[in-house]
C-alpha cells in the first residue's frame, strides 16, 4: 500500500510521518485480498484547523483510500492530532470490514 501524506497549517515532522505509516499501514493486513487485484493508495491529509482555535477539536484527520471500484472516504477531528489519527485507523478498519463482508456474501462459494 502506498501512502501519501499532507500536512496543513501545521508542520509534518518525522515522528507525526512515521506515526502515520504506522497506524494506516497496519490496515495493510485487512486489505490482502483486495489489494491483489491491484495496488490501493491511501491519502491522508492532517491539519490544524485554524491558528487562533485553543480548545475544543483543533486537529483534523482525513483518509481517502482507493479500492477497486470504490472510494472510502473518512475524517475526524479531536483536540490532540495523535488520538485524530487513531480515531481514523479505527474508523477505517470498520468499514474495510463491511465492505468485506458484503462482497463475502454475493460471491458464491
Amino acid at each position: 500500500m502506498k501512502i501519501n501524506i499532507k500536512a496543513t497549517n501545521l508542520e509534518l515532522t518525522s515522528a507525526i510521518k512515521n506515526y502515520i505509516e504506522k497506524k494506516i499501514g497496519s490496515l495493510e493486513k485487512f486489505l490482502k485480498k483486495i489489494e491483489a487485484q491491484s495496488e490501493i493508495e491511501a491519502y491522508v491529509e492532517i491539519s490544524k484547523i485554524t491558528r487562533h482555535h485553543h480548545k475544543g477539536e483543533v486537529f483534523y484527520a482525513e483518509l481517502n483510500l482507493n479500492l477497486p471500484h470504490k472510494l472510502l472516504r473518512l475524517e475526524e477531528k479531536s483536540t490532540n492530532l495523535y488520538s485524530a489519527i487513531d480515531m481514523l485507523k479505527d474508523k477505517a478498519r470498520a468499514q474495510i470490514s463491511k465492505i468485506k463482508s458484503k462482497t463475502n456474501l454475493r460471491k458464491p462459494k
